[in-house]
C-alpha cells in the first residue's frame, strides 16, 4: 500500500508537467491561468494556495494542490453554462453539486499524468476532505451513487462512471 500523503506533501501544480493541467481544462472548455508565486489567487474561496474560479477560468499558483485545482474546475463543469459564465469565487451552496464536483475531480485525476485517482484520494484525505464513511476512497466506492447518477443525468459521466469521451473510445 502506498504511503498516505500529509497536507504538506500533497501533489502541487508545480509537480506536474507544465502543459498537462491546462490541456485537461481546455478539453472541458475551461482556461487555467497560472498566478505568480506569492501573489494572491483571484477567485479563491479559501485563500492561501487554494485555486480560484471566475467565469470559465481556474486560477492557481505552483503551490496550489492538484486536488484544489481539480475541485474548483469541477465546480465550474457541474454548473449550467449560464451560471458558469457569472461565477466568481463561490460556485455553489448545493450539496448535490458539491458531491458531483468531488466525484468528478477523482475521475479527472486519471486524465493527469502522474496523478490518478488513488493519489488524488489520498491527497484529499490528507487535506481534510470529510466523508461519512471515513475516507475519500470509501465514499467514492460505496457511497457516491447519488453523485454518479447526478453527473450521468447531465451527460458529464457515462453510465459506467467514466468520462463520456473515454467510454465512447472504449466502445
Amino acid at each position: 500500500m502506498p504511503p498516505v500523503a500529509t497536507a504538506t506533501d500533497v501533489l502541487r501544480l508545480a509537480d506536474l508537467r507544465e502543459a498537462a493541467p491546462a490541456d485537461l481544462l481546455a478539453r472541458h472548455g475551461l482556461a487555467l491561468v497560472r498566478v505568480p508565486d506569492g501573489a494572491p489567487i483571484p477567485g479563491s474561496y479559501w485563500g492561501d494556495e487554494e485555486a480560484g474560479i471566475i467565469g470559465h477560468t481556474v486560477y492557481a499558483r505552483g503551490d496550489t494542490p492538484v486536488h484544489s485545482l481539480l475541485h474548483e474546475a469541477c465546480h465550474l463543469l457541474v454548473l449550467p453554462p449560464e451560471r458558469r459564465a457569472v461565477v466568481h469565487t463561490d460556485a455553489t451552496d448545493s450539496i448535490a453539486e458539491e458531491d458531483a464536483a468531488c466525484y468528478l475531480q477523482i475521475v479527472l485525476a486519471d486524465e493527469l499524468p502522474g496523478v490518478g485517482r488513488a493519489r488524488l484520494m489520498a491527497d484529499m484525505d490528507a487535506w481534510g476532505y470529510s466523508f461519512r464513511l471515513g475516507s475519500t476512497r470509501a465514499w467514492f466506492e460505496q457511497d457516491a451513487e447519488n453523485a454518479r447518477r447526478w453527473l450521468a443525468e447531465r451527460g458529464l459521466l457515462a453510465s459506467d462512471g467514466r468520462l463520456p469521451a473515454a467510454a465512447d473510445a472504449a466502445a
